[in-house]
């Protein structure tokens, strides 16, 4: 019988150095191993030029370095790049979602033969290269407006997926292949839900060369569209000073209910307790995250009504242009409904940034990122 493969990007420094001393390694391989993958993106053991040969073939034969396929690689106008990615294998069904208290997903294995797929996004600009990444196959939550909920919740990403996605992106080839400064968690899930997977793969993504892929801690959001006991377990257990940012969407509770099926589970008052005891406890200042949708959300009204909610907390808001998705109803704002909406808001003292619709015509921007369960055609 084979023996069972490993991912190298689930590896601490630590539990890599206790899996080469168990097979012989020389004691320093865990950390050339490390440098290779991380400060040289190198993931094929054969061209480990310092390793014993033995011990390439050993970490060929039982370490899996890269668990997907990038089946579709797809450049936008603007220079964004969307790449499809193919697990090699299938994650099991979602436990079924509680109906009480607070919505959540346990850890799922990711077992079988029928191949999955997510979606990753690269944003670059003058300043920054930005790494939009998905944390689940799929996602629970069900925005009326996101393309990413229109076939359910397939699975949760291990942290190894997670950070291979952020690795795949750092090695995207041509005028792209720059370092990468800063990472979202705003692709396809609800990070919150895979909770453990995704605090360990920010430890990753965060930790020094050669140990991770160096990415500052406070250039790394995760967004969620508000769940209140993990955003406390986030301000309790989670050391990094990474940004959070909570999917708003509506200024009332009955529009939010309307366009977000979770809402039911909590309400926006607890949500924003919850977003004042995260500041409280870290610091850290919230964004809100408020998709423009025409004739339902931003109408001057309901900007007014958000001005109020935001003054109770310390945050900034980034308004977002509702990006169309095929088959679903909503319609993007027009441009003079969206400066008024700003305008309002920085009338009353809120820091008010309008997000750019980056990669809209590879369908890489906000709310546009699929999995081919709902119908998604690979590029």
């Amino acid at each position: 019988m084979n023996p069972p493969r490993h991912h190298i990007f689930e590896f601490t420094p630590d539990t890599l150095k206790a899996w080469c001393d168990q097979r012989g390694f020389a004691p320093f391989r865990a950390r050339q191993i490390l440098e290779w993958v991380y400060v040289h993106g190198v993931v094929d053991p054969a061209s480990m030029s310092n390793l014993a040969v033995w011990e390439r073939q050993r970490l060929a034969a039982e370490m899996t370095f890269l668990s997907g396929d990038v089946i579709a690689d797809r450049r936008a106008s603007d220079g964004v790049c969307k790449l499809l990615i193919q697990w090699r294998d299938d994650p099991a069904p979602p436990a079924e979602t509680p109906v009480a208290a607070e919505p959540t997903a346990v850890a799922l294995p990711i077992t079988g033969d029928t191949s999955r797929q997510t979606e990753c996004v690269l944003i670059p600009s003058d300043e920054r290269r930005t790494a939009c990444i998905s944390s689940q196959v799929g996602c629970p939550v069900g925005c009326r407006f996101c393309a990413s909920g229109l076939g359910g919740l397939d699975g949760n990403l291990s942290a190894g997926r997670i950070v291979e996605q952020v690795w795949r992106l750092c090695a995207v080839p041509g005028p792209l292949r720059q370092r990468i400064t800063n990472v979202v968690f705003m692709g396809m899930g609800e990070p919150l839900s895979n909770f453990d997977a995704v605090t360990r793969a920010v430890r990753t993504i965060c930790a020094l060369a050669p140990n991770g892929l160096g990415i500052s801690a406070r250039k790394v959001t995760i967004s969620t569209v508000g769940l209140p006991k993990f955003i406390d377990r986030l301000a309790a257990e989670f050391e990094l000073p990474v940004t959070l940012a909570l999917s708003l969407h509506a200024p009332t509770n009955d529009i939010r209910r309307a366009l977000i099926p979770w809402s039911q589970y909590t309400t926006i008052e607890d949500l924003l307790a919850a977003c004042q005891r995260w500041f409280n406890k870290t610091g850290r200042e919230i964004t809100l995250e408020y998709t423009l949708l025409r004739g339902v959300n931003d109408r001057p009204e309901h900007a007014e009504q958000l001005a109020r909610l935001a003054r109770t907390l310390r945050a900034n808001i980034n308004l977002i242009r509702y990006n169309e998705v095929a088959g679903i109803e909503f319609q993007r704002p027009r441009d003079a409904d969206v400066l008024r909406f700003q305008s309002i808001l920085r009338d009353r003292q809120i820091n008010t940034h309008i997000r750019a619709s980056r990669g809209r015509d590879i369908a890489a921007a906000c709310g546009q990122l699929r999995h081919e369960g709902a119908g998604a055609a690979p590029a």
